[in-house]
């Protein structure tokens, strides 16, 4: 079944977003190489990184153990005997590689980066992974590329500005080399389709238009997302009770809810 919300379907933000932003970042480099060919080639390069298992739980303190050995009182010749017991059983705290997919623009004739874009995962917004992905950014801002930052995320830290954008759910933000510090974004409110927005080259060459919603519909479509998500419960993250109302009208309208 196709996406049933006329733009992001907040149901994705969930378990399975890692597949989403797999998926999704994969259809952008699909549908922007035969538009950038011969002169630009179009990567998705990958890399992990190592993630919380759960977002702000503390590690545990070094140093400490659980014994799976009892000392109890006296034996029968009167000294102390060392007693085994049926272990106590805990879980263990570790973390998990997360794929983090960058899809390049580069320059066929010299391989330079022309621009990158990013779809956010959460460890990009918060936790530990937010420092790296800030530093990442900034490399980015500081070099000769241009930045796409493409955010379907409700919770987390958004691209830093000198004033905080509207507060709506999701965001595109572009740095183009030649007009930094300035950044065009988009907001993108819930109840709206997601823009066409612009992908820039190098000087002399016009902007690529990049579909986000017809992107985000394909892989929605080709995948079947719908059959691993229950639309009868609420969507995972906070909503406004204008939004949690929005999506309950929406969710009948198209016979997903009763």
């Amino acid at each position: 079944m196709a996406n049933p919300f006329p733009g992001m379907d907040p149901y994705l933000e969930g378990d399975l977003w890692p597949t989403v932003h797999f998926d999704l970042a994969a259809e952008i480099a699909r549908t922007l190489a035969p538009q950038l060919r011969p002169k630009y080639l179009v990567f998705a390069n990958q890399q992990y990184i190592t993630a919380e298992t759960t977002d702000g739980e503390p590690e545990p303190a070094l140093g400490t153990r659980i014994p799976d050995v009892a000392v109890t009182g006296p034996g029968a010749n009167g000294g102390s005997t060392a007693v085994a017991t049926a272990p106590l059983i805990g879980e263990a705290v570790f973390s998990d590689p997360e794929q983090q997919i960058t899809v390049e623009v580069r320059h066929r004739a010299d391989r330079k980066l022309v621009a990158a874009i990013e779809v956010l995962s959460p460890s990009n917004k918060r936790g530990h992974g937010l420092g790296d992905y800030r530093t990442k950014r900034e490399q980015y801002l500081r070099g000769p590329a241009h930045l796409l930052e493409i955010d379907l995320l409700r919770i987390g830290r958004r691209f830093p500005m000198t004033k905080p954008p509207p507060a709506l759910p999701y965001f595109v933000f572009l740095s183009r080399v030649q007009l930094r510090p300035r950044v065009e974004f988009w907001p993108i409110p819930l109840d709206q389709p997601m823009p066409e927005v612009p992908v820039p080259l190098l000087p002399g060459d016009p902007d690529v238009g990049l579909n986000l919603q017809r992107a985000l519909d394909a892989i929605h479509d080709l995948f079947g997302y719908d059959l691993a998500l229950d639309y009868a419960q609420p969507p995972p993250g906070p909503l406004t009770p204008e939004q949690a109302g929005w999506i309950d009208r929406r969710l009948r309208d198209v016979s997903r809810r009763p």
